[in-house]
């Protein structure tokens, strides 16, 4: 499925699903740009976390935007137990060491989120910084419900961080709704971040 949007002054973005053949890299540097702050704690430096999560990327758990066939969109999501970034605790020893690793599996273990039956989490929205403000989150969040439709689940989750305000109200917008908030202010310091709001959709309703 794809959806053309035209820009005042570049081409058309296309809306597909799966991560391109090629792209990892470039889906890896869209999504430490989004997220990095929030992951450094665990996998920096850049050097090796944008490999690090190239590597091991599930290209069938990704919708993507693309303009003039550059990918500078995608929203990661979680279904069936797979999400887009993966990365096993062996992969992670293995590229940071069982030293240096097994504190950062701690802290990566802080971002596991499991939807229940019947919800597809969306675990990332990254947009390319040059093309925000054309809507783009906007069309990988309704293709995300587009896919979850398919899937015959009921409602769509994910989580905002209390320090993404604009993310928030992005989210408010296509009609999600807070169910709870996990606050953790001890984690202020180490994450950048001290609560967590997690927000549902019923699946047909966009505003």
């Amino acid at each position: 499925m794809e959806l053309d949007v035209t820009g005042a002054d570049t081409g058309p973005v296309t809306v597909r699903r799966c991560l391109p053949a090629g792209s990892e890299q470039r889906a890896a540097e869209l999504y430490w740009d989004a997220f990095g702050r929030k992951l450094g704690p665990a996998l920096n430096p850049p050097g090796k976390a944008v490999p690090f999560i190239a590597a091991h990327l599930n290209a069938d758990r990704a919708v993507c935007a693309l303009l003039d066939g550059q990918l500078v969109g995608l929203a990661g999501y979680q279904h069936d137990g797979r999400a887009l970034t993966g990365g096993s605790s062996c992969a992670v020893l293995r590229a940071y060491g069982h030293l240096r690793g097994l504190h950062r599996l701690l802290l990566l273990s802080l971002f596991e989120r499991h939807p229940a039956p019947g919800q597809l989490a969306i675990d990332g929205i990254a947009v390319d910084p040059l093309v925000r403000g054309r809507g783009i989150g906007t069309l990988l969040i309704e293709e995300a419900a587009a896919v979850a439709a398919e899937q015959n689940c009921r409602e769509i989750r994910l989580d905002v961080i209390d320090t993404n305000p604009r993310a928030r109200a992005l989210y408010e917008r296509r009609g999600f709704r807070a169910v709870r908030t996990k606050r953790t202010p001890y984690l202020r310091g180490i994450l950048g971040f001290g609560a967590v709001t997690t927000m549902h959709r019923s699946i047909g309703t966009k505003e």
